[in-house]
């Protein structure tokens, strides 16, 4: 009767040591279970991403480019624009304002995200790797593109890390988990 009692002390010891730590406790609520329409506008660029900017009637400075390392876009006639954490709307204003200065008179801008940045997803899944991100991603969408999850899968948390953090948090796995580009998501063990 002590013998299990031990075994079983010893066993819970040697599970929590061996468990991942992450910031804080499981998450469950909060903007990623958030089920809303994708607004592009609302969307925060960063590097990697590509747009498609159009001036209205002026077909040789319109085209794709994308956010280079340093955070800016390279446009024709205007040069380096401050890309990251901003907008396609705030872009389309900022190239506007910059062709309006000598170039264009009133010139009509347009911006749109033609390629996101990519997720990352490990741990237990079969085909971990780098995969494109597309609009409205969850986390049962980024298991099914890396192949499903393995047998000794953990299906009750995903563990998320956001581009630019250090820090991973633990989210309660539902449906409605949303990826964002750029995030890594690792797929823990179970133990039992």
């Amino acid at each position: 009767m002590i013998q299990r009692f031990v075994l079983a002390v010893l066993l819970s010891i040697l599970a929590t040591a061996c468990a991942p730590s992450v910031s804080g406790g499981l998450v469950d609520s909060g903007d990623r279970y958030a089920l809303q329409a994708a607004d592009e506008g609302e969307y925060r660029l960063g590097v990697g991403d590509q747009v498609k900017l159009t001036v209205f009637n002026e077909p040789t400075l319109s085209g794709e480019f994308s956010v280079a390392a340093n955070g800016s876009m390279s446009i024709p006639l205007v040069g380096d624009i401050p890309a990251m954490n901003m907008t396609t709307d705030e872009i389309g204003k900022a190239v506007q304002t910059k062709l309006a200065d000598g170039y264009l008179r009133e010139p009509r801008v347009s911006v749109e995200v033609v390629k996101f940045r990519p997720f990352f997803i490990l741990g237990e899944v079969k085909a971990p790797g780098q995969y494109p991100y597309a609009n409205g991603l969850t986390v049962l969408n980024a298991v099914a593109t890396a192949e499903g999850f393995t047998p000794r899968a953990q299906r009750k948390v995903a563990y998320i890390r956001r581009a630019g953090s250090s820090v991973e948090e633990a989210y309660s796995l539902t449906p409605d988990l949303r990826v964002y580009p750029g995030d890594t998501v690792r797929v823990g063990e179970r133990y039992f």
